[in-house]
């Protein structure tokens, strides 16, 4: 079917018509009796592209499902997602990445896989690079695991350099915050292994900033949550290093205090932090230092989120609710315009990942159809019972937030 949206504003300010014939923007003038769509009133922006998403399929028992997290993020304004590797078996092999592919077709956004940087996520020995980059795998990540071991880290950031990849790391140094820990300092705890000190991220930072100018491999620093990070992935720009860092939105907005009530859903992995460091998270995404928004967003079964803190798994979803966010802390504060938004969570991602030949593309004729319509006036108390993730674990429930998303076209179809 052929659209005409009109009046429709972009990201830059201008206020045009937009034609669609099948997958491609056209010219209107192109279109013979298109359904017409009054647009008035809405931003059009490129779909969003999220590059830290747990879609927890394939699993004996997944917390989500590969249809329901797509359908979350379409209605979250996003067209395509990045699969971590974590899941059930993992996606370590040339074999798993197709299984993924096949589990993924016909789904309310583009699903890329994530190939796991070590064998199994265990960091013992870097996992089959080369067969994963032939099917297509641009990102290799052990997200929820650092790569502890420098010299697995280095082989890894040699092998997947060769293949033009880039490597995602989970910031976390496992003997400064064990497997116990989830308060930020601060927060009163019961024993001192429970906090998550601040430097078991800025020293993996570091390390991995040093390894890149070594190695020449891109390196993506993943949920980046202190000031001291931002500083460091600062000077490693400055020193040329190739080097790209995400932000989530949960870091944007929620801070360190929201954890000393012990509720489960503010356990997370950075965990939130002071004032200071959400600060410098939104200075760092402001000025470019850090690169995008990425969502981690990580559904939970209920049963693994209703333990005490300690024991509770760490995670939050946020696909649905990632640009309401990033609205309510970046755009209507005036730290950033509309243009920057379309660049740290739809062009970047797009680029960081390997596919801007078809996402994070502009609204001109030619170009494929992927798009969200938003109205930046709506608002709205977030309900977890009302959203599309199978996942309640839902730290947003019962906050005023922009709820801008008002439909989603992928190719040219409406995916929400």
């Amino acid at each position: 079917m052929d659209l005409l949206m009109t009046d429709v504003t972009l990201a830059s300010g201008v206020r045009t018509d937009l034609g669609i014939h099948g997958t491609r923007f056209v010219e209107p003038s192109a279109l013979k009796k298109p359904k017409k769509i009054n647009a008035d009133g809405l931003l059009a922006l490129p779909g969003l592209v999220d590059l830290h998403t747990h879609l927890r399929e394939p699993a004996p028992d997944p917390a989500e499902t590969i249809e329901s997290g797509t359908q979350a993020a379409a209605a979250g304004g996003y067209t395509a997602v990045f699969a971590m590797a974590n899941t059930d078996p993992v996606t370590d092999t040339a074999k798993q990445v197709r299984q993924l592919r096949k589990l993924s077709a016909d789904m309310w956004a583009e699903v890329i896989p994530i190939g796991a940087i070590t064998t199994g996520l265990r960091g013992e020995s870097v996992a089959a690079i080369e067969d994963m980059a032939a099917e297509g795998v641009t990102v290799f990540s052990d997200d929820g695991f650092c790569v502890m071991d420098a010299s697995i880290m280095r082989e890894g950031l040699q092998r997947i350099n060769s293949c033009g990849g880039v490597l995602a790391q989970h910031c976390q140094d496992h003997g400064i915050a064990g497997a116990r820990a989830y308060a930020p300092e601060g927060v009163v705890v019961d024993t001192p292994e429970m906090i998550w000190d601040r430097s078991a991220e800025s020293t993996i930072v570091k390390r991995d900033v040093e390894l890149a100018l070594e190695t020449g491999c891109r390196i993506h620093l993943c949920h980046i949550s202190t000031a001291e990070s931002v500083e460091i992935i600062e000077w490693g720009k400055n020193k040329g290093a190739p080097i790209t860092a995400e932000v989530t939105p949960h870091h944007l907005l929620l801070g360190a205090g929201l954890v000393s009530n012990a509720d489960t859903r503010f356990k997370v992995n950075p965990p939130l932090r002071k004032d200071e460091d959400i600060e410098a998270v939104r200075r760092g995404l402001e000025q470019g230092v850090i690169d995008i928004v990425g969502t981690d967003h990580a559904p939970h079964h209920v049963s693994d989120k209703d333990k005490p803190m300690d024991q509770a798994k760490p995670g939050m979803v946020g696909l649905e609710w990632a640009l309401g966010v990033v609205m309510e802390t970046m755009i209507l504060p005036g730290r950033m315009s509309w243009v920057d938004v379309v660049d740290r969570m739809s062009l970047a991602p797009a680029r960081i990942g390997g596919i801007a030949d078809h996402q994070g593309r502009g609204l001109t004729p030619g170009e494929p159809a992927t798009f969200t319509l938003i109205d930046p006036t709506n608002r709205g108390i977030v309900d977890k019972e009302e959203s599309f993730t199978q996942g309640l674990n839902n730290p947003y429930h019962g906050l005023d937030l922009p709820h801008p998303v008002i439909s989603t076209y992928w190719n040219g179809q409406e995916t929400y």
